[in-house]
């Protein structure tokens, strides 16, 4: 009897899903196995219904690996929420007649992975490759998850052209970029780009008040304007709201949450929030100075993977599908010195949370430096001297008064 294995794509999207779709159907095909492709993610088989799915065949992937977005599209479901769901889940598995399992997501989609390789014993082999534009998953030789450098790609070519137009008009632009956990894709934007600065969730403390974020950005604008410069573009990660104390969201109704108590990112207006505190406190200490706001995400989301993305994704396809037919379950396929490099999913859970690790940027690398030392940022030796003299000058405050708002965000 033909074994079947199952692709299903969880999370948001990312450029190179398709890729991993691709090479793992082909491969899959090499050993004489029924390839299905389960639409919508986990959606379907979390509620206990038989999902939609298609049976791949050669065509329907050779050329696919080339795409943006994902041809069996995707969800955003916990299977793990509680423990009916998970059991809900597996049984529609066993009535698939799956044998086999790859599940392309993120941190979310890699827990529902892990227990569902659990549960099942190796019954079911599972194994997920590891996707997301945040960069933000602990893979081996610090190595990026797939999308994020296509991600980087497109959105450091919008910051150019939002830089342009910044120096043309006069203007300051905050921009909001994905990023829930990790600032990596600001951060990387933002290098690539030589934006103004990076404002990253890693910089700042739990229940950081909003005012340390708006003012990180205010020290930089009076800063430029020190030298002569009056327009930039600040790009901050969205992850920021999750370290921002409750306070700075006590206008809004309520904030929204998705099936895995994240809070829903993409319904906060951060970039307006940032705004109009910034303008706020500019008008506070003098500064004139014409601010807007920027969000920069879903139109990276499902861009045309780089060649970058596309080798990756290819690798990461056919390691998946070896690793099952070798006997493995429960694992993230990752890549280590150009090899497949299979990681528990289990390893990978925080003893803590319970949940999947994640990277987040490491301010002590030579990477994180070099992109610090291009960017516009109040530290330390600006509060003396000359220096505070001319900062101070640009606004209505006295230097004493300048150092005694400012200096507790200033960065070493």
């Amino acid at each position: 009897m033909t074994e079947t294995l199952g692709i299903l794509v969880g999370g948001g999207p990312a450029p190179g899903i398709n890729g991993v779709i691709a090479s793992a159907a082909m491969e899959a095909f090499n050993y004489g196995l029924r390839v299905v492709g389960i639409y919508d993610g986990y959606r379907d088989l979390a509620a206990g219904r038989t999902p939609q799915t298609v049976e791949l065949t050669f065509d329907h992937v050779s050329r696919i690996h080339t795409s943006g977005g994902s041809i069996l599209r995707t969800s955003r479901t916990n299977p793990a929420r509680d423990e009916a769901t998970l059991q809900r889940c597996i049984e529609s598995i066993e009535r698939l007649g799956l044998r086999y399992l790859v599940c392309i997501g993120g941190d979310d989609t890699t827990f529902g992975a892990a227990r569902i390789a659990a549960r099942t014993n190796g019954a079911i082999g599972v194994a997920t490759v590891p996707k997301t534009i945040d960069n933000d998953l602990p893979l081996p030789d610090n190595a990026p998850t797939f999308g994020f450098e296509t991600a980087r790609s497109v959105g450091a070519g919008i910051l150019e052209s939002l830089m342009e137009d910044a120096r043309t008009t006069a203007r300051w632009y905050v921009v909001v970029c994905m990023g829930r956990k990790s600032g990596a894709l600001a951060l990387g934007m933002c290098k690539a780009a030589g934006s103004t600065l990076a404002v990253l969730p890693e910089e700042f403390p739990e229940n950081t008040g909003l005012s340390s974020v708006v003012d990180t950005i205010v020290g930089a604008i009076v800063k430029r304007r020190s030298v002569g410069r009056k327009h930039g573009v600040a790009v901050v990660a969205e992850g920021i709201a999750e370290r921002l104390s409750p306070q700075a969201f006590e206008h809004l109704e309520a904030v929204p949450r998705d099936s895995f108590g994240n809070i829903a990112l993409a319904d906060i207006p951060l970039g307006m929030i940032l705004r109009d505190g910034v303008r706020k406190r500019l008008e506070e200490i003098g500064v004139d100075s014409t601010v807007h706001a920027k969000d920069i995400g879903y139109e990276l989301r499902c861009a045309k993977p780089v060649p970058f993305d596309v080798d990756y994704t290819r690798t990461l396809g056919f390691g998946a599908v070896r690793y099952l037919i070798g006997g493995g379950s429960g694992a993230l396929i990752a890549l280590s010195g150009g090899h497949v490099s299979p990681m528990s999913l289990e390893d990978l859970l925080d003893p803590e949370t319970g949940r999947i690790r994640t990277r987040q940027v490491d301010s002590t690398t030579e990477a994180y430096r070099v992109a610090r030392d291009y960017m516009v940022r109040l530290e330390p030796p600006d509060f003396e001297g000359e220096r505070l003299a001319n900062l101070a000058a640009q606004t209505s405050l006295d230097p004493a008064r300048f150092k005694a708002e400012f200096e507790k965000v200033a960065l070493p």
